[in-house]
């Protein structure tokens, strides 16, 4: 593979030495942390060089740092085939005129949006994708190359997550929860020059890619939402079964754990060097359990796993923003569906047949919305489809995004098995 580096904007030592204090704030004060936080360890070379870990990763309670990250991240994506370009995108300290306190931290430096940019056919059409909770831009490395053919694909790790900058996390509203998001993508939008493109987002990733396609729908061609959270609230789907649990002793103890914003990176976190082996359990079980007999290889499921440690252990940032996004049992506390009457944007939602997102509350969504949506379901896959039924999920992009790829719209027709609501 030859991926190629870049760093969008101008990113000094100062900024660069302030990301990976950010990262790496989650390590004991006895490391020391590293000053560089590079696209690569080549990538940044014009650097000027700094101080180095005092104490080796195997000796640390939490064995990550910055460097980690990007590390895991590169290798992650020696998987995929099509040459790419790697950007720390600029996106300043705050929205001008905002008063909202989504970039509020120890120090005032620019924050960054790690951005990953595949090569592609000239004229083709722009694809954004957005990683959900608890994930990063990585995650999708089994559809980069397939999408890639069709699309100029730009995969990004949203503001406190993955290689991005994780600010202090001062929200304490849902409105600001979700100010910090989005407006964080709109600046990065804004540094990137985009507009007319695709924008795809998974589970937390479609909740939030959702909410900026209704405050700027002017930038976004074809709305496409990918098992989403927070379609339905608390009062539109909480089953009687849930409703008894909630009122044990065991629902109550969880609900204030939820309301503490006690994370599942918290918990990895608090088991440090054993939490590289939880971790590998999880997604060697979890991503293969709706296999469409393309399962996860040793090495993909050895490489994520690296990763998905590393971009979970680090500072608590953008994760803080559970509690105010979702009440316990993850309901939406501002669910989509309240505005589906003001879509303004076309929207495909895709959804794995064993997904335990509802494609029930979409098309109860759908009947109130003036735009074109259709939904789409695909076997043999659940929450992950596009890691656990690959060519289903590019199946159902392609088809979604037809009018854009072909003149003539037939030629994207869905797989065997998949099927429309």
């Amino acid at each position: 593979m030859s991926a190629r580096i870049s760093v969008s904007r101008s990113i000094s030592s100062s900024p660069v030495k302030a990301m990976a204090e950010e990262i790496n704030s989650s390590a004991p004060a006895t490391a020391t942390v590293t000053a560089t936080l590079t696209a690569t360890a080549s990538s940044l070379s014009s650097t000027p060089s700094t101080k180095k870990l005092l104490w080796p990763s195997v000796l640390r309670w939490i064995p990550t740092s910055a460097d980690h990250i990007i590390s895991a991240e590169k290798r992650l994506l020696s998987l995929v085939k099509t040459p790419y370009t790697q950007e720390l995108v600029n996106i300043g300290s705050g929205p001008p005129g905002s008063k909202v306190s989504w970039f509020r931290s120890a120090s005032n430096e620019p924050r960054f949006i790690n951005t990953i940019t595949f090569d592609s056919k000239e004229g083709s059409p722009t694809l954004v994708m957005v990683h959900g909770y608890a994930s990063s831009q990585g995650f999708f490395f089994r559809n980069f190359d397939a999408l890639a053919e069709h699309f100029k694909v730009i995969a990004i790790d949203q503001l406190g997550w993955g290689g991005s900058s994780r600010p202090d996390f001062t929200c304490t509203s849902t409105e600001e929860t979700e100010a910090w998001f989005v407006d964080s993508l709109e600046e990065w939008r804004k540094a990137k020059n985009l507009s007319n493109f695709v924008l795809l987002g998974h589970s937390f990733g479609g909740y939030i890619a959702a909410k900026y396609a209704l405050k700027h729908p002017e930038h976004v061609q074809h709305l496409i939402l990918v098992g989403p959270a927070g379609v339905s609230s608390e009062n539109e789907n909480k089953s009687e079964r849930f409703a008894k649990f909630q009122a044990t002793w065991k629902g109550a103890i969880l609900n204030h754990l939820w309301e503490s914003n006690f994370t599942p990176m918290k918990v990895v976190r608090g088991l440090g060097p054993y939490g590289p082996n939880i971790v590998h359990k999880y997604t060697s079980a979890r991503f293969s359990r709706y296999s469409a007999g393309d399962a996860l290889s040793e090495e993909e499921s050895r490489l994520l796993t690296d990763y998905a440690y590393h971009t979970s252990v680090a500072k608590a940032s953008g994760e803080l923003c559970l509690k105010h996004i979702f009440s316990f049992g993850a309901f939406a506390r501002s669910p989509l569906s309240q505005r589906s009457c003001e879509w303004k944007v076309p929207a495909t939602f895709i959804y794995g047949f064993h997904d335990w997102m509802d494609y029930l509350e979409a098309d109860a969504a759908r009947k109130n919305m003036k735009v074109p949506c259709e939904i789409i379901r695909i076997p043999q896959a659940g929450h992950f489809v596009f890691l656990e039924n690959a060519k289903g999920f590019h199946s159902a992009v392609l088809h979604a995004c037809r009018r854009f790829l072909s003149p003539h719209p037939t030629n994207y027709p869905l797989g065997e098995g998949i099927t429309t609501v």
